[in-house]
This record gives C-alpha cells, structure tokens and sequence, in this order.
C-alpha cells in the first residue's frame, strides 16, 4: 500500500453524505464547527461566498469548484458576502427538509440559483497524523478540464446527479463516491501548494519519502537511526537534520506516533492481547509498550480498550 493510502486506512476515513441544496437569494447559512471531521461542498450550479472561522478572506466558490473544511471549523456559505446567516439547523428546519430530495431555499427561479453537494469525512476518535494536522484551514480546487483535476470533476459530477434524487442506488452511490473524494484532493494538494509546506514536503522529499514509505511497509522492525539513513540513501547526521527540517520532528518521534496509532486501531479492531498489540507496534516489552502508550493517549492500553468497546464488540 501507498503511503498516502496506509495515512488515511489507518485513521479509518469515512464519507458522510449530507444532502444536495437548491438555494435561491437570499440566503445564508453557518455551520457549525465539529470535531474529528473534514467537510466538504461542491459547487454543482452557480456560486456563492464562503467564509472559514479564523481566516480573514471570504473565498468566491464558483460553479465546479471544491471546497474542504479540512479541520471542521465553523463557516458560513451565502450569496453575498454581508448576507445574514441562518444556522444550518435553521435552514433546514424552516425549509421543512426531510432528507429526501434537495434542501431548497426561498422560490425556485425567482433569482440565481446555488446547488451545493454537501458532506464530510470523518475520522476516528484519538486518529491523527501530521499529514492531516498540517494541513491549511481549507483546500479549495477549481479549474477543473485538462488538467490533473479531471478525475474529482468527473467524481463530483456524478455525486451531483445522484445526489437525493430517486433513481434506485443513487445515494448510495454518492455515499460511496464521497470517500474517495478526500484522497484525491489530498493528492492534488501534494502535487500542488502542499510540496512548499512541512510535512507534505518530507512526503514528496526524494530521501524522507523513501525511508517514511519503509517505515510504513515495517513499522514492527527494530529502527535505528543508523538503518533508517541508510534506507534514505543519506549520512546519520544530514537523514536527521533534513528529516526534521521536513517533517518538523525527530524519525524516532515520527516512528513512535505511527506506532501508536498501529496500536491504538488493533486494540480497538482486534482481540489480540496487549502483547500481541505491542509486538504488532515494534515492542517486545509489554511494560515498555504501556507506558509510552500511556504518554500518547493518557490512558493505560487495557484502559483504553475497555472504553473504546464498553460492549465487547470489535469495531
């Protein structure tokens, strides 16, 4: 598996899809910030102003582009830059929105209509990687055609045509379509803007890169400075400093927060015992184990799966 794939399958990305929105003017809608999940628009027909908490810029979404919450904050979409906002609990309550169909707001074809395809990804509770924390407060993709982009152009379309209608399977199949959507746009970021910020750059370094995919491919194995340089095709001292440089962390720290989520998804998905979990995450001492597992999640490794799966269940 790509690197990128073994980032997100471990930190179990879903898609949620929401619903599909015919807003007419005047309109204007905040939604509320929400942890462990990235959300997402995209413009099927029209445009409108989207404005991210914490950013000082509105951003113009025009008709095809693509947006990500890529943090879940709290943000407002309208018509117009200074239209008042509804929250999205509102909108939907005045609308009388049963979840089938689209979300309309105000007369159809009394003004210029907004369709929005709406949703979010999200991830597990306790799920992180500085793939996914350094990422900017929103992506935005736009100029969709002959370029790289074609692939989420063609994506988003489909979703659009499915999206809340009656055809039989449609939601499911842009339920489905949305958790692909999220890797793509990560990988165009990567190919993109990403390749000038920490982190994504040491994904695409040519030496970091390589010993990360390793580190991937054989996170149990017995690392040392010395052997993750040489798979590098590096000195110990330049892997080191251009690993921190890149990554903003030491190869040991980024190897034992990879370790961790190794063992905090087999202790929640598996029945293995705390052993088996620690030598699946590169320890052969069980108290080792516990006690940085401890330091990473504030909780002892039973603990942790005993609240996880009060039930007993495997996730």
């Amino acid at each position: 598996m790509d690197l990128l794939s073994d980032i997100l399958e471990l930190l179990k990305l879903k898609g949620t899809f929401y619903f599909r929105t015919s807003f007419n003017p005047p309109w204007g809608v905040l939604v509320p910030a929400f942890e462990n999940v990235s959300r997402f628009h995209f413009v099927h027909r029209g445009r409108c102003w989207l404005r991210v908490e914490g950013v000082e810029e509105p951003l113009l979404l025009e008709q095809g582009d693509l947006a990500i919450i890529t943090h879940g904050a709290q943000h407002s979409m309208r018509d117009h830059p200074d239209r008042p906002l509804k929250t999205v609990d509102q909108v939907v309550s005045d609308a009388g929105f049963t979840g089938e169909g689209a979300l309309v707001v105000g007369e159809q074809g009394s003004g210029y209509e907004t369709q929005l395809v709406c949703g979010h990804f999200a991830f597990d509770r306790d799920a992180t990687h500085p793939l996914i924390e350094e990422l900017p407060p929103y992506l935005h993709i736009k100029d969709f055609g002959e370029s790289s982009t074609l692939w989420l152009e063609s994506t988003l379309k489909l979703i659009g045509a499915e999206a809340g209608r009656a055809n039989l399977g449609g939601d499911l199949i842009a339920l489905k379509l949305t958790e692909i959507i999220f890797t793509q746009a990560i990988r165009a970021y990567l190919t993109g803007d990403g390749q000038r910020q920490l982190v994504f750059k040491g994904v695409v370094d040519q030496h970091i890169g390589r010993s990360l995919a390793e580190l991937h491919r054989n996170p149990a194995e017995a690392w040392t400075l010395d052997a993750m340089a040489r798979n590098a095709g590096l000195s110990r001292t330049a892997f080191a400093m251009r690993f921190h440089e890149l990554m903003g962390m030491t190869p040991i720290q980024y190897l034992t927060a990879w370790r961790m989520q190794i063992a905090r998804r087999n202790l929640v998905e598996t029945d293995a015992s705390i052993y088996q979990v620690a030598e699946q995450s590169g320890y052969h001492s069980e108290a080792a184990f516990g006690r940085v597992f401890k330091r990473h999640f504030n909780t002892a490794p039973a603990t942790y799966r005993r609240l996880q799966r009060p039930d007993g269940q495997v996730a």
